[in-house]
């Protein structure tokens, strides 16, 4: 009789608390930054602001205008990868990805050799730091070489550097940048380098300031591949890209987050601010901590 009555009085309290209007706890969203936006900062200020600013990793492009980070001191020894890692750490901020200048469209040999040495050196690099992800270009299609040659090799330079990442917990990342930006070239590339060690990073801006495809269509076609998303906005003045803050700008982020999340993506949402190339735009120090604050409504639209 008591098992009977403590199992009634258990039944009814938990019955009770299902009906509470409880909030649900929903994973959250991974937010990093490139480094692409402070070319003058040192690792240490790089590391502090993300933690300060509310960021979960740093993506590496470059270290205080040196874009071959195996040249950079602080990747340049066993001692000063394992300092490296120790800094980010202690301050519970990951390395998500090291951008490579890698372009896989060259045929001419001695170009392309270069090419996927760096790729192998990013990708040995990435091991040691223990960052899942080395990403390289497509990047171009020049008129002076065969078009289906070019995207042809695109795709086996992929795989040549997958099957070198294999065993090292790295995998190598496609950007839609270039001229490769339109899905259906991306998609074929990526099926020709299907392998566990490929994936693609998207994107969104880059491709839709030129391509104008619908990021619903986009994100259908290319989601299988899909491990990382690059984030920015801008809008066109007098003829000219001009980069703004989140929201600013004419990106058609609502479309493209709703169909990330839509679709159970579990990457970063890695904020790319151009300052390298474009210094013109506002300081790092104005853009870091603007960016949290301003990308999180367009998790919750769709979803109220």
């Amino acid at each position: 009789m008591n098992t009977r009555r403590t199992f009634l009085k258990s039944s009814i309290a938990l019955a009770a608390v299902a009906t509470l209007d409880l909030p649900v706890k929903k994973d959250k969203q991974k937010l990093s930054f490139s480094t692409l936006g402070c070319p003058k900062w040192t690792l240490t200020e790089i590391v502090k602001t993300a933690a300060k600013e509310g960021y979960d990793a740093v993506e590496i492009r470059g270290l205080q205008g040196e874009l071959y980070l195996p040249k950079c001191p602080e990747f340049s020894t066993p001692e000063q990868i394992a300092s490296t890692r120790k800094l980010f750490a202690d301050h519970k901020i990951k390395i998500c990805n090291l951008g490579a200048s890698t372009a896989l469209h060259q045929l001419d040999a001695e170009k392309r050799k270069k090419n996927l040495d760096e790729g192998r050196a990013f990708i040995d690099l990435a091991q040691q730091l223990g960052c899942p992800y080395v990403r390289v270009f497509p990047n171009d299609l020049p008129k002076d070489q065969d078009r289906e040659k070019t995207i042809d090799m695109i795709g086996e330079g992929l795989l040549e550097l997958a099957n070198y990442a294999k065993g090292k917990n790295v995998i190598v990342l496609l950007e839609s940048h270039g001229e490769v930006i339109w899905k259906d070239m991306l998609l074929r590339i990526m099926k020709q380098a299907e392998h566990p060690n490929v994936g693609l990073i998207w994107d969104i801006f880059n491709m839709w300031s030129v391509t104008k495809e619908p990021p619903a269509e986009v994100y259908a076609a290319l989601k299988k591949y899909i491990r990382h998303a690059h984030i920015k906005d801008g809008r066109l003045v007098d003829g000219k890209l001009a980069y703004t803050f989140i929201g600013k700008g004419e990106a058609p982020l609502t479309e493209a987050i709703n169909a990330l999340e839509g679709g159970g993506y579990k990457g970063y949402y890695s904020f790319e601010w151009e300052k390298m190339w474009h210094p013109e735009i506002p300081e790092p120090e104005l853009a870091f901590p603007d960016y949290p604050a301003a990308i999180k409504p367009y998790f919750n639209v769709g979803r109220r």
